[in-house]
């Protein structure tokens, strides 16, 4: 047909304007951050039998968990010695003065002055079982938090499990970490992380999360570093039941602001103290964080025949395409992935840089100080990898078509799973200053309810480390 008019023609033939692309805006920023606070799904209605059932499972695991980790420090079981603070700090000031916490390396730690002052009211000779106990049953308990707060982030349950195992068989944790109450603290660290990015749905869980948040916070002043991540949370959730978390966070605050004020206004505190230079604490990082996270027994093979800048560059490559691949492939897992390498790496770098006795003294394969400061790190780069992991199999089971893709999906994920189960079998037990330096606790013992029963003052003398410490029989359970 032809036109009527050469004007109806050549508007036939105009073109749309493009639209301009829209700014970004608070609303699309308040998203964007939300991918780090997913909803948790809700779980679906089981009987009763059915709960029980997983309460036993559950306590069991735990409880098999604390088995594993006592038996993964060699020589002098771990419930027969009595490892750091525990002994000439903790311990001493609770049968000192029950109940009167004071500040110790310039901030107050809730927990293990808890537990010690649980511990001094047991049998003097049981001293050492119940720390012990005590440390890996909340190192245990750890694991299961994590098992559900990860929910948002792990759709598989097997892969969450698997989570859970990795802090139990964490390769840097028998140099230092288990069978403790000083470690506890410890623990909590990559706990906190887990609860700020958890939203609980029921008020149990809530309870839990802020209980969490509190512990945390009043046990180990280096949570004051999440606080980023606890203001992206506030940003992104509105609602006052979303922040449980929260104000169990600023609770703790509280608590350890009474201390560390009181503390710096009397000069003890780190801040005074002369700190490792960023180069020291860089090296630490590649040293005693990167390169271990092959594996630790791994780390000083690749030592031996490439130095240690050499072995942690190659450690460092490794994680690298690994951590590429992550951010490529899977999208949704991107901002968890940076997130957690982010929180990690400032973790250790900051601890180390207050600390810097284990940024300068040698190390040795047995003999590594400050590794208690890299937990936060190595945690969360194992969680980075099953969260990319994860996601993976999600992006197969949505897109069947892709076979040749959901085969090297599933070779990935299984190498993975192939890797961590080999390093953790390798490196499950190996001597550590765990081992070499805690004290064999039945001599003492034995002394103390000795000098006790000959004592005329009703009190007796402990010199440990050239300091002398005044005990009190009457606190002292024999």
């Amino acid at each position: 047909m032809i036109p009527a008019s050469g004007h109806s023609q050549r508007s036939d033939r105009v073109m749309p304007r493009p639209r301009p692309r829209p700014r970004p805006t608070a609303g699309g920023l308040r998203d964007a951050l939300g991918e780090l606070f997913p909803s948790v799904p809700e779980a679906p209605a089981r009987a009763r039998g059915a709960h029980v059932l997983g309460a036993v499972v559950q306590v069991a695991a735990v409880g098999i968990a604390s088995i594993a980790m006592l038996l993964r420090v060699p020589g002098r079981p771990a419930w027969r010695t009595i490892f750091g603070d525990d002994y000439f700090e903790f311990l001493v000031g609770a049968i000192q003065h029950p109940w009167h916490w004071r500040a110790y390396g310039g901030y107050v730690q809730v927990l293990p002055r808890f537990i010690a002052q649980v511990v001094s009211y047991l049998p003097l000779t049981d001293a050492s079982l119940a720390f012990a106990l005590a440390g890996v049953v909340v190192a245990a308990c750890c694991a299961l938090f994590i098992f559900h707060a990860s929910v948002g982030h792990i759709e598989s349950v097997k892969l969450r499990a698997l989570l859970a195992v990795a802090l139990v068989l964490l390769p840097i944790a028998p140099m230092e970490l288990i069978g403790s109450g000083v470690e506890t603290a410890w623990y909590l660290l990559p706990v906190l992380f887990w609860a700020m990015l958890w939203r609980p749905r029921t008020r149990p869980a809530m309870a839990v999360a802020a209980a969490v948040g509190l512990l945390t916070m009043a046990s180990n002043i280096l949570a004051a570093l999440l606080a980023p991540l606890l203001v992206a949370r506030l940003y992104v959730l509105r609602r006052p039941r979303e922040h449980a978390v929260s104000a169990g966070w600023l609770a703790g605050c509280l608590v350890q602001a009474t201390f560390v004020i009181s503390g710096a206004l009397h000069g003890h505190s780190r801040l005074y103290l002369k700190h490792a230079t960023p180069g020291q604490s860089l090296a630490f990082y590649g040293h005693v964080v990167l390169l271990p996270s092959l594996g630790w027994h791994t780390s000083w093979w690749l030592r031996s025949f490439a130095g240690a800048n050499g072995a942690a560059a190659i450690a460092a490559v490794v994680l690298a395409v690994s951590f590429g691949l992550i951010l490529v492939t899977q999208p949704g897992a991107r901002l968890f992935v940076v997130t957690a390498v982010a929180v990690g790496f400032i973790f250790t770098v900051i601890s180390v840089g207050i600390n810097r006795g284990p940024a300068l003294n040698p190390m040795l394969p047995t003999q590594v100080l400050g590794t208690r400061y890299t937990i936060m790190a190595d945690f969360l780069i194992v969680s980075a990898l099953i969260v990319g992991a994860d996601h993976a199999l999600r992006s197969r089971a949505h897109d069947r078509r892709r076979q040749g893709a959901g085969l090297k999906t599933v070779t990935a994920v299984t190498a993975l799973v192939v890797f961590l189960a080999a390093t953790w079998a390798v490196d499950f037990r190996y001597t550590g200053l765990r081992t070499t330096t805690a004290w064999s606790w039945a001599p003492i013992a034995a002394k103390w309810e000795r000098d006790c029963a000959h004592s005329r003052t009703g009190e007796i003398t402990e010199t440990v480390y050239t300091k002398p410490w005044t005990l009190p029989c009457r606190n002292i359970t024999p």
